[in-house]
């Protein structure tokens, strides 16, 4: 079980105005596909809650070379790459309904203690050790991510729909936030070719958010989300023209 692979199929009610997948829709997707494969292995949500531990999702980097259409099935397969003390790397291949690739992600995966909200050591963790593949995965690693020095700002206060289970903002909801700085138009003319996302500090119902976009090069944007006054996630977005 070093590799696990679950098929989807790409309903209308799922798609963004461009009558295809999401980026949102493919993230919750490897979340869905991790969880998936770590219960495979006996170590999943029910296991870790007994001891009070849990996974979170520390950064995520996708870049597809085509984004699945309604009415298409797809398959996303993942496998874990390296670990260490600390993280768990888990890669994704998306794939057309013949095996064709469409493009990849990469995660880093931490296991904390909910209590302290502190990291737990998973160096002892016999299951990843020894299902550690040497599947390639032809992306480039995340990059060093920067901060945002200016660009355009935009108000959000984090309310009932942005909170998860955790208690704490959704992954999704920051996607989200982050693509709704941009214009229907622009998405219309353009499809995200890569996301990178890192997770800083968990951010909390009621708390007042600040969201900005700075434009840097050709269709390159660095993208952050702060809370009262303290960064919570990083962000790079690359567009490319829709043909």
């Amino acid at each position: 079980m070093k590799e696990y692979t679950k098929s989807f199929y790409l309903a209308a009610g799922e798609c963004n105005p461009q009558a295809e997948m999401p980026v949102t829709l493919l993230v919750n997707r490897i979340i869905e596909v991790a969880t998936l494969h770590a219960n495979s292995w006996g170590v999943g949500y029910k296991r870790l809650i007994a001891d009070n531990h849990a996974w979170v999702l520390s950064r995520v980097t996708t870049e597809i070379f085509r984004y699945p259409r309604v009415d298409e099935t797809y398959s996303l397969t993942t496998w874990i790459e390296d670990y260490n003390r600390h993280f768990s790397q888990r890669n994704f291949l998306l794939a057309d309904a013949d095996g064709k690739p469409l493009g990849y992600a990469r995660t880093i995966w931490i296991a904390i203690d909910l209590s302290q909200r502190a990291m737990v050591d998973i160096s002892s963790l016999s299951y990843i050790r020894d299902n550690v593949s040497d599947r390639p995965c032809p992306i480039e690693p995340q990059s060093r991510l920067r901060q945002p020095t200016n660009g355009e700002t935009a108000q959000h206060r984090f309310t009932y729909t942005d909170i998860d289970f955790n208690q704490h903002v959704n992954t999704i909801r920051y996607i989200e936030l982050l693509l709704n700085r941009f214009t229907l138009d622009h998405h219309n003319r353009h499809r995200i070719q890569r996301l990178e996302l890192a997770f800083v500090k968990e951010s909390r119902y009621g708390e007042p958010a600040e969201i900005t976009v700075q434009h840097t090069e050709n269709n390159t944007y660095l993208a952050g989300v702060s809370a009262t006054g303290q960064e919570r996630v990083r962000a790079k977005i690359i567009f490319t023209d829709r043909t």
